[in-house]
């Protein structure tokens, strides 16, 4: 039988001051039970709830009725601050020596990170304020930085060209090609550095990500021509802490070529392609374009001799702040929830940390791996980072008028 507006307005009458004194929780069940008698929707049964009893109906002298509805505001708690200003200054100065992350990659990682900056003199903490620091949650991390952050607008560019027809010999990558359960299965890719301005000639950065882990190694080309990129391929190779088992790339003539082909069917490494104007078939290098690439060299044009050693430089140290000392999380599944699409991710971890958890990696280059970790300082690396890119910008300057770069915090 269908209510009658009288009876749900007693109903809502009778729970709104309920609903408007209760917690969360309690506030569920007092909706869940509303909208099992009247039929309303959630939205619109909490929004009944919420603004009952808050309207006054008064008289004016000229003898017409007004309602007046006054502003619903939360009332403020006054609660006693938790986390004092050593812990947000501490936890600022955390947050940009590993470069900006947020509360899902921090959180977790903020016991080891804090222990190795306090064992390289970088951090100084209390035990009340390295207590709260462990105990901090992702969204209060988020809250609490929130006014740190807004500091990078993500830009994109592609230059890649279609290869030949030598891409018909090589397969567009599918899952039986590729045991992306095993390191050593990487995505590559080529970043141009051209300032706004295709023409002529200028720097590359090739992108190498391993699939499983998130290893990545970039490598500074003069362009983007087949023998320096193959070059670098080679060079990248020999970085690896594993061995290097497949490539995927997009369908640029810079990897679709005879010497690639070549050299793969000789080594034995598995050479696949992502379909024609597919990006996200090259998901994981995309990604790390933005966030190792483009945030660490921005969007300037490199093109001359003493460009290209700096460019190269910078990322011989890019790799160890990187691979040591980047958490990232990845994606476990995804579910469909009514509209809408809920993804899941595994706990924040290095790289580093996935190599390390890989059965397939060799026990003496894991213990190579972990003796080198001991010996880094991030502080340091983020030092001599920052001091390489300042050059670059001097250099980009002596150029241009105006940079198109994002400007680079200096750390305390």
């Amino acid at each position: 039988m269908e209510l009658t507006m009288n009876t749900r307005r007693e109903i809502i009458k009778k729970m709104a001051p309920e609903y408007q004194k209760a917690t969360k929780k309690e506030k569920r069940k007092i909706l869940n039970e509303l909208v099992h008698l009247t039929g309303y929707t959630r939205t619109y049964a909490s929004w009944l709830l919420s603004h009952h009893g808050r309207k006054v109906y008064l008289t004016g002298q000229d003898g017409k009725k007004y309602r007046i509805i006054g502003s619903i505001t939360k009332v403020k708690r006054n609660r006693k601050k938790i986390y004092d200003e050593e812990v947000l200054s501490s936890l600022k100065k955390i947050w940009l020596i590993f470069d900006c992350p947020c509360g899902k990659r921090l959180a977790p990682s903020l016991p080891w990170m804090i222990e190795k900056l306090e064992k390289h003199e970088e951090l100084v903490l209390s035990q009340e304020a390295r207590r709260k620091l462990l105990a901090i949650s992702t969204a209060t991390i988020d809250r609490l930085l929130q006014k740190e952050k807004r500091k990078f607008t993500p830009i994109s560019r592609s230059y890649t060209k279609p290869g030949t027809l030598l891409k018909h010999q090589i397969p567009v990558r599918t899952f039986a090609d590729w045991d992306e359960k095993r390191p050593g299965f990487c995505e590559i890719d080529l970043v141009a550095h051209d300032g706004g301005n295709p023409s002529g000639d200028f720097c590359q950065t090739l992108d190498v990500t391993d699939v499983l882990t998130g290893w990545t190694e970039t490598q500074a080309v003069k362009n983007k021509a087949q023998k320096w990129v193959f070059e670098a391929l080679a060079q990248i190779r020999a970085r690896l802490p594993f061995p290097l088992l497949g490539i995927d790339s997009d369908n640029g003539g810079e990897f679709i070529n005879n010497q690639l082909i070549r050299y793969c069917q000789k080594e034995q490494i598995t050479f696949t392609r992502s379909r024609p104007s597919k990006k996200n078939d090259n998901c994981y290098v995309e990604q790390k374009n933005w966030t190792v690439v483009r945030k660490t060299v921005g969007y300037c044009r490199y093109e001359t001799e003493d460009e290209l050693l700096l460019l190269n430089q910078l990322y011989s140290l890019l790799r160890l702040y990187t691979n040591f000392f980047q958490p990232v999380t990845k994606l476990v599944f995804k579910e469909r929830v009514n509209s809408k699409v809920k993804k899941h991710y595994d706990e924040a971890k290095t790289p580093l940390m996935r190599v390390l958890d890989a059965s397939s990696i060799d026990n003496s280059l894991k213990q190579s791996l972990k003796d080198q970790y001991e010996e880094l300082n991030p502080a340091e690396l983020k030092r001599q980072i920052v001091k390489i890119q300042n050059q670059l910008i001097e250099m980009v300057t002596l150029k241009n008028d105006s940079i198109p770069y994002p400007k680079e915090v200096n750390l305390v």
